[in-house]
């Protein structure tokens, strides 16, 4: 079993930065893809970022690129998003999820543990 708890969410000013961490148990956490995707309300659940288990490969949606950062440490069962030059728009709960592959994916049927999520409020 797998447990991921995400921290880090908050308020914050259009422009500012936060970065979110999601804290992982069980020994097999570095042999998989990590994601982090949010839902906002009203809207479908969306992929943010991901990386490969390796820390080879990365991916980001296009609407992040350039300002959010993803690492992962696999000595401390951790991944991490540094969210900088933040919108309203990125206003959203953000989840940590581990993919069933090594590989990075973006559809959230490829993740088959879930944190329960990190408020993220962006004000103008």
């Amino acid at each position: 079993q797998v447990q991921l708890v995400e921290s880090g969410g908050g308020l914050v000013q259009a422009g500012g930065s936060l970065r979110l961490s999601c804290a992982a148990s069980g020994r097999t956490f570095s042999y998989y893809g990590m994601a982090w995707f949010r839902q906002a309300p009203g809207k479908d659940r969306e992929f943010v970022a991901g990386l490969s288990w390796s820390v080879g490969t990365t991916s980001y949606a296009d609407s992040v690129k350039g300002r959010f950062t993803i690492s992962r440490d696999n000595a401390k069962n951790t991944v991490s998003l540094q969210m900088n030059g933040l919108k309203p728009e990125d206003t959203a709960v953000y989840f940590c999820a581990r993919s069933i592959y090594t590989r990075v994916t973006t559809a959230s049927a490829d993740y088959d543990y879930w944190g329960q999520g990190t408020q993220v409020t962006v004000s103008s």
